[in-house]
């Protein structure tokens, strides 16, 4: 969305077409997304599936979301202001989990990997989240690979076109078609 900025977000295109790819989506599927941002991965995958849960401890994220939401014309989305840990109480379960957001990262996996029933995706932009993600994920047998993804777009420059990198992204995925 123009004019709207959130820090981390949103999702570049091609890092989201690889994320939601890898998340293998079906039309009947609730999915969680934690760290929403934008919502500009919500509504994607709010295109796709059943339900998608979404949450973010940022009030301002969730008035954003919520806002793309309206505009996009997508009504099955819930939106939550909480904290990951503590909306994860719930004995709710997911087919899928999507993580733009990565606080508490540690004690989030071993929930999800009992909450959730076929794909995690975790996209990542700092080595150490990486390297947090993949060893808890290995210490709970549900890991199955890493992608990374560099973006360049081109932009005009002296009469011709030359190609600006975008920060890489790390797509870490757990269990899923990715690992068979």
């Amino acid at each position: 969305m123009p004019g709207t900025k959130l820090p981390g977000g949103p999702t570049q295109d091609e890092v989201m077409a690889v994320s939601l790819q890898k998340l293998g989506l079906k039309s009947t599927d609730t999915v969680l997304e934690i760290g929403c941002g934008t919502g500009k991965v919500s509504v994607a995958m709010a295109k796709t599936v059943k339900k998608v849960v979404s949450i973010d401890i940022r009030p301002e994220a969730i008035t954003l979301a919520t806002k793309t939401a309206k505009e996009a014309g997508v009504k099955n989305i819930n939106f939550s202001c909480t904290e990951a840990t503590a909306f994860l109480k719930h004995e709710e379960t997911y087919d899928c989990a999507f993580l733009g957001g990565t606080k508490n990262l540690l004690a989030i996996l071993p929930v999800l990997a009992k909450k959730v029933k076929r794909t995690i995706v975790v996209n990542a932009v700092l080595l150490s989240t990486v390297a947090d993600a993949v060893s808890a994920m290995q210490d709970l047998g549900i890991f199955c690979e890493v992608v990374q993804v560099q973006v360049s777009r081109s932009h005009e420059i002296a009469g011709s076109i030359m190609f600006k990198p975008i920060d890489p992204v790390f797509i870490i995925v757990a269990r899923g078609a990715a690992c068979s």
